[in-house]
């Protein structure tokens, strides 16, 4: 089973290190990937002393590019650390993947690079149709000018 896990990780999360893949579900339209950082810790971003005291953890689901013609559905578990700095102003910090997440991003560096290429290459909105349908309407608001784009 971890053999598979490992696989699993190789072929989603290729260039991301501290990512773990947990399970991944297909159906005919969703691949539903669950994962979690596998780092010891986090940096804050504040003041920058690193951190392994973990104070809790939720659940994010950034928005991932398309595979197989399928949506990518991304349950991330991260993980809220303590800053171990009494004199830092912030408490706690919520820990990023390098590569994959970005504080307060609601999708994924992948999918954020993709469109950005979508459009730079096809001058901005004339780009919307080319790019994957929900991931467009869901990461750019077009979907009140491009109806069928939801």
């Amino acid at each position: 089973m971890e053999e598979v896990a490992l696989r699993l990780k190789e072929l989603l999360f290729p260039s991301i290190p501290d990512a773990a893949v947990l399970s991944v579900d297909v159906d005919i339209e969703i691949v539903r990937v669950d994962a979690q950082s596998i780092a010891d810790g986090a940096v804050c971003p504040v003041c920058g002393v690193w951190s392994n005291r973990v104070h809790g953890s939720y659940l994010r689901f950034p928005a991932d590019v398309p595979s197989g013609g399928r949506s990518v559905v991304l349950q991330l578990r991260v993980r809220r650390f303590t800053c171990e700095n009494s004199g830092c102003a912030r408490r706690t910090f919520v820990e990023q993947i390098p590569g994959l997440t970005r504080r307060h991003g609601q999708r994924t560096e992948r999918l954020r690079s993709t469109l950005a290429a979508v459009g730079l290459a096809l001058a901005g909105r004339a780009g919307a149709g080319f790019a994957h349908p929900s991931a467009a309407a869901r990461c750019s608001g077009w979907s009140t000018h491009f109806p069928n784009l939801r």
